[in-house]
């Protein structure tokens, strides 16, 4: 196959469905997203949790363990007793805040298509 060529284009490791992993956790983008616009890049793990309604503590745990593995945030843990956690974006996390930042800002201007994606879920139920 050239590197060029429709069959290369969708291959497994290709980008798109790079993008498309990454993000199949809808959880991802949340922290992305208020980590960057709401807390200033950085949040101990309860202010997240008040953050994101509906997200369960040990859902937000292991989210933010993925994207510690991935290099999206970093985690520092301080000597305190309790220790207090908190996790920063890294720069290649704020690097996917844009892209973030784009599909929320598309979701808001056309919640119309949004709502007639939803009646129409609905309908065929």
């Amino acid at each position: 196959m050239q590197p060029g060529s429709p069959d290369n284009e969708w291959r497994e490791d290709c980008a798109p469905r790079r993008v498309l992993d990454l993000f199949s956790s809808k959880w991802t983008s949340m922290i992305l997203h208020v980590l960057d616009t709401r807390l200033d890049g950085c949040a101990r793990t309860g202010v997240l949790l008040r953050s994101l309604p509906g997200i369960s503590k040990k859902m937000l745990t292991q989210t933010l363990r993925d994207m510690e593995a991935s290099g999206l945030v970093v985690r520092r843990v301080y000597g305190t007793v309790p220790p207090a956690v908190d996790y920063t974006l890294t720069p290649l996390g704020k690097r996917f805040v844009e892209l973030i930042d784009l599909l929320y800002g598309w979701g808001r201007d056309n919640a119309d298509a949004l709502d007639a994606l939803k009646a129409r879920k609905g309908e065929g139920a």
